[in-house]
């Protein structure tokens, strides 16, 4: 069986960019604004305080996970916020190649391992929107097991280590994911798979994108009515039904667009078209250039 949410990571081409272990002591505060990668962090001992924007402040604990997929500004502090004013805390490194916030001396209150990756896909945009804009795991032993195989390959100067972290990269972000709880989460594929019924319409899509899906043809596969189908799939994940499908049949498009030696007619087989003009009028309308001029540019740019 398709597994749509694999198949989302597996398309955002995840890299680790760089890991570092930071403690922290007394009070301290640090800021991103509305730029960069996306960012994760596992609290390896203590506790400190995450506020995203547009979300109440968070209170991490040890053995949590947060992970920030989309690119949004946010304040990381001590457990004890620093009163308002308060400058930004610039980490210190130590000669061990952890950093160190706050007081430089004297035992820490809280330790953790903080992140950056990568999205190489070009769809990232797209594929990010179907994810929770904030995903916080607490008490899951398999992340922490993963999360100490990230440090020690890290760490490590061992051949392939990019490889390696990239795909324990990988089955973090599946992990963590699929165990998100799905009461709170923002619309997207992970509320979209906790509905049952749903879940059924969305791996039919996954698995049979070339099928001339209607919207009652999806309805009946999810036992719902075709009103109460498309309303409760575009409250869960956000758009509506036909919209994910060309969405997602676009994100297939043009990764094997990046292919070398796929024919205009295989690709348009491949993700639902009769012929290959009428996937070319359909992907110069949705990316705004032609799919052989799409591919062409990849290739120039990569």
């Amino acid at each position: 069986m398709i597994d749509p949410l694999t198949e989302v990571v597996t398309l955002l081409q995840p890299a680790a960019r760089f890991s570092k272990v930071v403690n922290g002591a007394g009070q301290w505060r640090v800021q991103r604004a509305e730029f960069g990668d996306p960012f994760y962090c596992v609290v390896l001992e203590g506790s400190s305080c995450l506020t995203v924007d547009g979300h109440p402040p968070l209170a991490l604990h040890q053995g949590d996970f947060v992970l920030i997929p989309s690119v949004q500004g946010f304040t990381m502090s001590s457990a004890i916020a620093p009163p308002p004013g308060h400058f930004e805390t610039a980490p210190v490194m130590l000669p061990n190649g952890e950093f160190r916030l706050g007081e430089q001396n004297g035992p820490r209150d809280v330790q953790s391992l903080v992140g950056h990756c990568q999205f190489a896909s070009p769809d990232a945009a797209l594929l990010v929107s179907l994810l929770p804009k904030l995903v916080h795991v607490r008490g899951v032993g398999r992340l922490t097991t993963l999360v100490q195989l990230v440090i020690d390959e890290s760490r490590a100067q061992r051949p392939a280590r990019e490889v390696v972290l990239s795909r324990l990269l990988e089955v973090m972000l599946i992990e963590a994911l699929r165990s998100t709880a799905i009461s709170g989460s923002a619309p997207g594929l992970v509320r979209g798979l906790a509905d049952e019924r749903l879940a059924v319409a969305i791996r039919s899509m996954h698995e049979l994108p070339t099928h001339p899906w209607t919207v009652a043809q999806l309805a009946k596969a999810a036992s719902l009515s075709r009103s109460a189908f498309f309303e409760r799939f575009r409250r869960a994940m956000g758009i509506a039904p036909m919209e994910y499908l060309l969405a997602w049949r676009m994100a297939l498009a043009k990764n094997l667009l990046r292919e070398q030696g796929v024919g205009m007619a295989e690709i348009a087989q491949r993700v639902g078209y009769s012929s290959a003009s009428a996937f070319s009028v359909a992907f110069t309308r949705y990316v705004g250039l032609p799919p052989a001029r799409y591919a062409r540019e990849e290739v120039t740019s990569h």
